[in-house]
């Protein structure tokens, strides 16, 4: 892998990250939407990531120099499943007949766990490019 490489896939990663912590932050805004353009109350959604060329299946593959990685990229952003929480507020314009209203299945907690994770692997990807950088500028010092 040249060095170019290295702020390649760093690079790449951190697009990957600035979606997710997009997406992280959507998820928060609608914590409390009851309905939107499909209907229903809002799901919390999520980022899928893959490998951009390679398979990482095989750690020896990668260390025997048989598998050359490229960077991650955002495969899908998913709907996730999970059941939606029901929230008892009889004066509410969406509640049922109980009195009890669907919410979004988002959690803060888990939101803001993501978002700190998120912004953790974005800033160990810019340390990664700040020392590709730095390795370029000291070879360039020994050519001197």
């Amino acid at each position: 892998m040249s060095i170019f490489g290295a702020i390649d896939v760093a690079a790449s990663g951190m697009t990957a990250e600035r979606l997710r912590l997009d997406v992280i932050s959507n998820n928060i805004a609608n914590v409390n939407t009851t309905r939107t353009v499909e209907g229903g109350p809002y799901r919390r959604q999520f980022v899928v990531f893959e490998s951009r060329q390679g398979d990482a299946s095989s750690f020896a593959n990668i260390m025997a120099g048989q598998l050359q990685l490229n960077g991650v990229r955002v495969s899908t952003i998913k709907k996730d499943d999970a059941p939606l929480r029901m929230v008892y507020e009889p004066g509410h314009p969406d509640a049922d007949a109980n009195g009890y209203v669907q919410m979004p299945n988002i959690n803060i907690v888990t939101e803001m766990v993501d978002m700190m994770t998120a912004s953790r692997a974005y800033e160990a990807n810019v340390t990664s490019v700040n020392v590709a950088k730095s390795m370029m500028l000291k070879a360039l010092e020994i050519g001197k």
